[in-house]
């Protein structure tokens, strides 16, 4: 059996070398750069399941390698960050992120996230595979999104955002659902996670932020896909 291929860039040699030893124990294969230049490079080359990413790095940040990465690469983004208030440059902006942590990093957080995306990154069944709302059509398979037959770049945490909703169409998503159906993990507070997923997939699908027609707002009950509106 293969092992999940995971690239991670950190600058920092202890953590590094503590973070790899920990994953390749639980089964994971481990490709290690300190440098951002470099990193990319061997993200791009790889093409790996997982990519962990410090945000500070020597020869490019973590933020400019997501933009640079995503339309070469549809896998995972986690990254490192040293303060809590990084993180709405991370989820905020639109740089391909798809989740966080908070150092000092607690590796069986760390590993939590990462099974809980190879579960979802699993073979979809034929049958549900494929879902056609009007002119949107999202293949569970392939892991695309079309709008009137043009593909939509969207990470990989969008994606299942926006499956999650979709399979689930009339249905009032709350926020602690959707994290903990995305993250694998219980609702950590941090609500603006989600919801800047969701105003990020409004703004690609032509969705109007004002007032949303296609995935609605409903307040203080969170999210609903609305089936007849594509």
């Amino acid at each position: 059996m293969n092992r999940p291929r995971i690239v991670l860039v950190e600058d920092n040699q202890l953590l590094s070398e503590s973070i790899a030893e920990y994953l390749e124990i639980q089964g994971y294969s481990v490709c290690v750069e300190s440098n951002g230049i470099l990193g990319e490079r061997r993200i791009l080359s790889e093409q790996p399941e997982l990519v962990i990413l410090d945000l500070m790095l020597p020869g490019k940040d973590g933020v400019s390698i997501c933009r640079d990465i995503r339309a070469q690469y549809s896998g995972y983004i986690l990254m490192f960050t040293a303060k809590e208030e990084e993180i709405d440059q991370i989820i905020g902006l639109e740089i391909g992120a798809d989740d966080y942590l908070i150092k000092p990093v607690k590796p069986r957080l760390l590993l939590a996230k990462i099974k809980a995306f190879l579960r979802r990154t699993e073979t979809v069944t034929a049958p549900e595979s494929l879902l056609n709302y009007g002119a949107l059509e999202i293949d569970a398979a392939r892991r695309t999104v079309s709008l009137a037959q043009r593909e939509i770049d969207i990470t990989a945490a969008e994606f299942e955002v926006l499956l999650l909703l979709a399979k689930n169409a009339g249905e009032i998503l709350s926020r602690d659902y959707i994290a903990q159906n995305i993250r694998g993990l219980e609702h950590d507070g941090l609500e603006r996670s989600t919801d800047n997923r969701i105003s990020q997939l409004r703004k690609k699908l032509d969705d109007d932020a004002r007032a949303p027609k296609k995935i609605k707002t409903i307040r203080s009950k969170g999210y609903v896909f609305i089936a007849s509106a594509w």
